[in-house]
């Protein structure tokens, strides 16, 4: 097993990392600009990396592991544009051998499974794909649906709770398995990203803010508080990398688990170093106008999605109490 991302992944991810240092948001203040906003998503559209999971039922376009690759840089720099809601969604419709009439879709899915019944990354919008916990694959119109308040500022959100649907085709069961496990794996790589843009943030900071003449990085304290952080980073983006490449290369139910895995191990780092990172800051990171408290709010919505930390335990619990029992 080699789960290390290849040459051109790698070239994939450096071009997801210069997209988001020139259009990403690196200042509170960023949110509210409007022109970069569209250059970035115009970025997204030209790029083509939302349809990265098109292509026929049986061959998509790109692994796992390119889509994960592109989440985390993306939400690294707290990108304010719509990325896991399509490539979730379009990965969806591939399976139902679907095609989505719409240039750009949300992902809503559907109670059961433990996951949220939200339609995320929802800007522009003007459908949201759904998969029901037996495996049905719908489409819900949402003309005229308005985004839901949510604590994460970079991503809109809307309910589709009680909009008619339309069933474009069905999972079967390993098939279903293999979509939750790329959905969580890229919730995991989100976080992944969120948890590598606070702790950038939180060093920057400790090498700059100086206290009683020396930078606040030179104090064992801080310097134990980043090395916590880092070590949590290193583990997740490691449970992350190899739950990307099990969604294409082991059995639906070893990808499920290792995205679970994932999932769980980078929920509960991520508000760690979130807060760290708020901690290292001091008062300023109380602050509104600190960057640290975005990161946090990203976090906190990706941690819910498709099952947080108690959700991927308690599946991991349940497969392996039903296979000591003989039920799976």
């Amino acid at each position: 097993m080699d789960a290390r991302p290849t040459h051109e992944q790698r070239e994939l991810d450096d071009a997801a990392a210069r997209l988001g240092a020139k259009l990403g948001v690196s200042a509170v203040g960023d949110l509210d600009d409007t022109d970069r906003r569209s250059r970035l998503e115009a970025a997204l559209v030209q790029t083509g990396w939302r349809e990265l999971r098109c292509g026929t039922p049986d061959a998509p376009w790109a692994s796992g592991v390119e889509v994960a690759l592109v989440a985390r840089r993306l939400a690294r720099v707290a990108a304010d544009t719509a990325y896991l809601g399509p490539v979730i969604a379009h990965d969806a419709l591939r399976r139902a051998g679907a095609e989505a009439d719409q240039p750009t879709v949300a992902v809503s899915s559907e109670l059961g499974r433990g996951v949220s019944s939200l339609g995320v990354d929802a800007a522009g919008a003007k459908v949201a794909v759904g998969v029901s916990a037996s495996g049905d694959v719908n489409i819900y119109d949402l003309s005229g649906t308005e985004s839901v308040p949510a604590v994460d500022l970079t991503r809109s959100v809307v309910s589709v709770v009680g909009t008619p649907s339309i069933s474009v085709g069905h999972l079967d069961d390993d098939a279903l398995l293999s979509w939750e496990s790329l959905a969580v794996t890229l919730t995991a790589a989100d976080l992944v990203g969120v948890m590598e843009g606070a702790f950038e943030l939180a060093n920057d900071y400790a090498k700059d803010r100086r206290q009683y003449g020396a930078p606040i990085g030179s104090f064992q304290a801080i310097q134990h508080m980043l090395a916590e952080s880092k070590t949590y980073i290193e583990g997740a983006y490691s449970a992350m990398i190899h739950a990307a490449w099990a969604v294409d290369a082991l059995s639906p139910a070893e990808a499920r688990a290792a995205a679970a895995v994932a999932k769980a191990y980078a929920a509960r780092a991520a508000r760690t170093v979130c807060e760290t990172s708020i901690q290292v800051h001091g008062g300023i990171g109380n602050t509104w106008e600190c960057m640290a408290h975005v990161h946090l709010r990203r976090a906190l919505l990706s941690t819910e999605l498709f099952g947080g930390d108690g959700a991927q335990l308690s599946y991991l619990a349940q497969q392996r109490w039903g296979a000591h029992v003989g039920l799976s």
